[in-house]
């Protein structure tokens, strides 16, 4: 298993096992399960963000649908496995149940959003956890949002335009959320729900990631190169062009592998966007968000090592307040006593010394888990030869006389600072944590 497929699938295990014990976000503070990395999948109702998720999947598994169709959040895990092993999918809700039929799948996500909602048209943020495994995939997580809408349909209330805002915001405007902006193009990009909600929630474009869908569907003569070329909307990563199947293609249930074919010829063969054909399409993207996914992981590893420990010191100084079980039998009651009578002598003394509990965990975070984090770092890919004359050149230009490219300068010092960002936060919160264990001493 390479690093990428152990860190996504450790992060996977934990969100699975945040869901199970009722963390799913949305709370006034940053749970666990809000600080681990994923990518949010954002558009507005006919933007063809379903299509989207089963190209990158490979597989036809998403309700259909006039309306609002999606009324829960959708955690889809995909887990890449050997070639040649069948496709199945697994429910959180239904952890012992492998099922191979997709269509089946497809019913069950419908089932088990009428069971949280009922048969009404009313949305809820309670995610429902699927995970897909399948050699056509790559290992990646994603979170289909409910579609963004701007009017109420027959039997929903007014309030449902500004609810399902509420939720979609909820998860892309936490700073762990890279944003994938779906976007028709046949339609404006400045009209786009999409890109106008991630305008607002990360104005730099830096955790934005575009997609530009229905490339063939454009009026004849036109087409996109503007927008995908970062001309009309620019973002710090590369806008990506979708070509999902028809919906003739969808009524003669037209396999998605042959669907991904199609796509790739239509770019290769294309007059307007042959030249981006490399980095155009559904397994293209996939692959983007695999790669970034990975990276911003790596760049949080530090604050989620802090955030669960500071948990774990909560809970433990829970327990310590209320009191730990006490055994029945008089031999696990006495030892329960000495436990007491040596953890009195033991801070006792502590405040005879003129010392404080914890003291010496305040002095390892900053002689030790700050220095560790900071050697982890990647200055030695940022501020490569490569890089640096990438960076410099894209802000810059090619300057022939000996005035600093000031501008590149700038970006690369931005870049490395930004580093520096979750290793700090993670140092404050383990202080932070040790405070108040020592505070549950006094």
């Amino acid at each position: 298993m390479s690093t990428m497929e152990s860190l996504i699938g450790l992060v996977n295990r934990i969100q699975r096992a945040c869901t199970v014990l009722g963390d799913h976000g949305g709370g006034e503070s940053m749970s666990l399960w809000e600080a681990l990395p994923s990518v949010a999948v954002v558009g507005g109702q006919s933007s063809g963000k379903s299509s989207v998720l089963e190209s990158v999947v490979g597989r036809d598994f998403l309700p259909r649908g006039s309306g609002i169709v999606t009324r829960r959040p959708l955690v889809l895990q995909l887990h890449k496995i050997e070639e040649g092993r069948s496709d199945y999918a697994e429910f959180l809700h239904q952890p012992r149940k492998k099922w191979t039929d997709f269509a089946a799948v497809r019913k069950e996500i419908q089932d088990e959003t009428d069971r949280i909602t009922g048969k009404t048209k009313a949305i809820s943020n309670i995610p429902i956890q699927l995970s897909i495994y399948s050699p056509n995939v790559v290992n990646l997580t994603l979170i289909d949002l409910p579609g963004l809408t701007k009017v109420a349909v027959e039997g929903q209330q007014e309030s449902i335009v500004q609810d399902i805002e509420n939720m979609v915001r909820s998860y892309v405007e936490k700073p762990n959320s890279i944003i994938l902006a779906i976007s028709p193009a046949n339609q404006d990009i400045a009209t786009s729900d999409a890109i106008k909600l991630a305008r607002e929630v990360d104005p730099s474009g830096e955790r934005t990631f575009g997609v530009l869908t229905k490339l063939d569907l454009m009026d004849k003569g036109t087409n996109a190169l503007d927008v995908l070329e970062g001309r009309s909307y620019r973002l710090q990563h590369p806008w990506v062009g979708i070509v999902n199947r028809s919906q003739a293609d969808i009524n003669k249930n037209v396999d998605m592998i042959v669907a991904r074919r199609k796509e790739r010829e239509y770019f290769e063969t294309s007059p307007e966007y042959g030249h981006l054909a490399s980095k155009m399409g559904a397994e293209y993207l996939a692959k983007l968000l695999s790669k970034h996914l990975e990276t911003v992981i790596r760049q949080r590893i530090p604050s989620i090592i802090a955030l669960i420990n500071k948990t774990i010191d909560e809970l433990n100084a829970e327990l310590d307040r209320i009191g730990r079980p006490i055994a029945v039998d008089s031999g696990a009651q006495l030892y329960t006593i000495l436990e007491l009578c040596r953890a009195f002598d033991r801070v006792f003394k502590e405040h005879l010394d003129g010392g404080r509990p914890g003291g010496d965990r305040i002095y390892g975070v900053f002689d030790h888990q700050l220095p560790a984090a900071l050697k982890k770092l990647p200055f030695d890919r940022h501020l490569s030869t490569k890089n640096v004359q990438k960076v410099v050149s894209e802000a810059d230009g090619y300057q022939p006389h000996l005035i600093a490219p000031e501008q590149g300068y700038r970006r690369l010092i931005d870049g490395s600072i930004s580093f520096f960002k979750g290793p700090a936060e993670a140092s404050v919160d383990a202080v932070m944590s040790s405070l108040c264990l020592i505070n549950c001493f006094l």
